[in-house]
């Protein structure tokens, strides 16, 4: 059976879950992009994936500034 969910505590208490797909998702994001290896990116916190996956982002956005606007394809966030 496959886990569908990486679970972990929140700092204010409980439990609660993460979706394998998304972690890939950043995983493979991050991977694309910095060339890191697959345990480096998987060792890190979710929330340190995330500013990375954003900081990439940021960086696409900036070097394509010159560029008509239109949509990213590589800002998996949404962030506009």
């Amino acid at each position: 059976m496959r886990c569908e969910r990486v679970f972990f505590e929140r700092d204010g208490g409980g439990i609660t879950g993460y979706p394998v797909d998304k972690i890939y998702e950043e995983a493979g994001f991050i991977a694309y992009y910095f060339h890191w290896p697959h345990d480096e990116i998987m060792s890190m916190e979710h929330r340190e994936r995330r500013q990375w996956c954003e900081e990439i982002s940021r960086i696409n956005k900036k070097m394509n500034s010159s560029e008509e606007t239109q949509d990213n394809p590589f800002d998996v966030f949404n962030k506009r």
